[in-house]
């Protein structure tokens, strides 16, 4: 296993890594709408859905990865009612073929954001 680290996106808040590499594949920690300096990013669910997926690049990138390799994504709203508003902006970061994907409404996410997604990548 190998950790990944990058400057480009916000540093693990906890005991995790930001990813893990492993047997050819790339294992990111949901990222919050947190910017690199660990501060948040405000507003509503589309704003806060670019900043992931932009950390969720980050992350892929520092691990010899992308977006285009994201084979599997699970994706946490606070509030189901936002979905539309979440799949318009995440689709602007894949192409097919599309990541399989599963979107869970929860009752609270980290820092009361509106959205969390983490990924599995090929390397």
């Amino acid at each position: 296993m190998k950790k990944v680290e990058t400057l480009q996106a916000p540093a693990a808040i906890g005991p995790y890594s930001q990813a893990i590499v492993a047997g050819g594949m790339v294992f990111v920690s949901g990222q919050i709408p947190l910017r690199p300096d660990g501060s948040l990013e405000s507003g509503d669910v589309e704003t806060q859905t670019h900043r992931v997926m932009k950390n969720l690049q980050a992350v892929l990138e520092a691990a010899g990865s992308g977006l285009s390799k994201v084979v599997q994504t699970t994706c946490y709203l606070r509030d189901m009612n936002d979905f539309a508003a979440f799949n318009k902006v995440y689709g602007e970061y894949f192409s097919a073929p599309f990541p399989a994907r599963a979107t869970i409404q929860v009752a609270r996410l980290p820092r009361d954001v509106a959205v969390e997604v983490a990924c599995i990548a090929l390397t």
